[in-house]
């Protein structure tokens, strides 16, 4: 059965599809069966692995509405193991509907549960704000995962979902944990970075994860391309913090000592595009 993870925080800019498509790419790579799904109607997720309008068959849109299973809008990805469902909103009337649909908090938990079974890991790119979407997500999800870019806003959005979970648990999911805090375009030695770090140890340190996303130029210049990180540059600052991102959510949940990155692998995911 599959471990369903919101990433998810009510802010924009901190890296939540950056580490959505990453970490999914990760996982897959480590040879986890994955879905990512994009919950966002905006649509980057898809965007960072190749798809566009033309390429899309169906989505959440399509989902929600009934016109299609939710298996009928999986669609396989450069990965082996990673697959994406896309949300497939392509305009405002459609963005319209789309939110008022998300208003059933339990409209994907349900969706979800005939394809479970299927998978390792579920991801779920959730968007910047809590209502409707984030909440259909956080209803579904065992947990949460918080990227937080440095800064005094951030530290507000993760106090903000904090206090939702705490609504969440006692209304549609009591059941949904914090999967961890992660750190994202972290830049070492700098006031902002340093005061962050002290604030979030103070008030939520043992949920920030070990692992740490370094800022890397790579990160965004993949998407560019449609691809997650490490199809472009295996070996970048970036990738390398996911591949440990990926390991250290691995080894927390299945309890098994996980290995470094096989050469086999650098050499198979290492080209650049």
């Amino acid at each position: 059965m599959a471990r369903i993870i919101a990433v998810a925080l009510p802010k924009g800019g901190v890296g939540k599809t950056t580490t959505a498509v990453n970490l999914a790419a990760s996982l897959a790579v480590a040879e986890k069966r994955t879905l990512l799904i994009d919950m966002d109607s905006f649509g980057a997720s898809g965007l960072s692995l190749g798809f566009t309008d033309g390429t899309i068959k169906a989505g959440l849109f399509e989902v929600f509405n009934f016109i299609t299973g939710i298996t009928s809008a999986i669609h396989k990805t450069e990965l082996k193991y990673l697959d994406f469902i896309p949300s497939n909103v392509q305009s405002l009337q459609m963005e319209e509907r789309y939110m008022r649909l998300a208003d059933n908090r339990s409209i994907l938990r349900n969706s979800l549960r005939g394809i479970t079974k299927d998978y390792d890991y579920v991801l779920l790119d959730c968007p910047p704000f809590l209502r409707g979407l984030s909440t259909n997500a956080l209803t579904a999800a065992d947990s949460a995962l918080l990227p937080v870019k440095p800064g005094h806003f951030s530290l507000d959005a993760v106090d903000k979902l904090f206090n939702y979970l705490e609504w969440i648990r006692k209304v549609a999911n009591k059941s949904i944990e914090v999967e961890g805090i992660l750190m994202t375009m972290h830049e070492p030695n700098t006031r902002v970075t340093d005061i962050t770090m002290r604030e979030l140890q103070a008030k939520y340190g043992k949920y920030i994860l070990e692992t740490i996303i370094p800022k890397n130029t790579v990160l965004g210049e993949a998407s560019f391309y449609g691809k997650p990180a490490i199809l472009y540059s295996v070996n970048s600052r970036g990738s390398a913090a996911y591949l440990a991102l990926a390991r250290e959510i691995i080894a927390r949940h299945e309890r098994v000592q996980t290995s470094p990155l096989q050469p086999s692998i650098i050499h198979q995911f290492g080209q650049q595009a």
